[in-house]
């Protein structure tokens, strides 16, 4: 089955494939789409920007379309960056935002935080979301090559000892908050059967 990723960012494009291949479903990522423009995030929860995402996609394709919003939510900071994590500093670049998070946490001892994906998926049956967390805190510097955002200052709880960036890529998809958000999709799939959806 294939579907579209309403993202052009290529590292989640490259993460969502290796995590939906096992499960038999393919993405499309929107750069197949060059006449669809970059879709909107004005909402203020994961959930209501990932399905933004995928309507204004859906709407334009009228294929099957997935989209997620992910962030890092910081206990210490009131959950903050949360859906603003991308843009969390005026550069909105990783180093900068790793930068501006490590600066808020200056002499905090709290560092408890949690990293959030919202899924939605529309098709012409109809609108849905699901939810995938991590648990962790946030380490006092950067550690760790791999990975992308903030997982070189994400220390999960269920992998002690190493950073999100120090994880291979399976290791992190078997956790991560976009693993377990995406591997729900075939039972959504499953429950809301689409014409939208390509059958290979």
């Amino acid at each position: 089955m294939i579907v579209i990723l309403a993202s052009n960012n290529a590292h989640k494009v490259e993460e969502v494939g290796q995590i939906l291949a096992p499960l038999g479903i393919q993405v499309r990522p929107l750069r197949d789409f060059p006449e669809v423009p970059e879709p909107p995030e004005e909402q203020e929860t994961f959930e209501g920007n990932a399905l933004q995402k995928a309507r204004f996609v859906f709407e334009r394709t009228g294929q099957a379309c997935v989209a997620d919003d992910s962030g890092l939510c910081v206990d210490a900071l009131g959950g903050a960056p949360g859906v603003h994590s991308k843009r969390f500093s005026p550069e909105a670049l990783a180093a900068t935002n790793n930068a501006l998070l490590l600066a808020r946490l200056s002499g905090v001892e709290d560092r408890r935080a949690r990293f959030v994906c919202a899924l939605a998926l529309v098709t012409d049956r109809g609108a849905w979301a699901v939810r995938g967390t991590v648990e962790g805190r946030i380490g006092l510097g950067l550690t760790g090559e791999g990975g992308f955002g903030y997982d070189p200052l994400f220390w999960p709880d269920e992998v002690p000892g190493r950073s999100m960036a120090q994880l291979s890529a399976d290791e992190k998809n078997a956790i991560s908050h976009r693993g377990r958000a995406f591997r729900q999709l075939p039972g959504l799939l499953g429950a809301h059967p689409t014409e939208g959806a390509t059958a290979q």
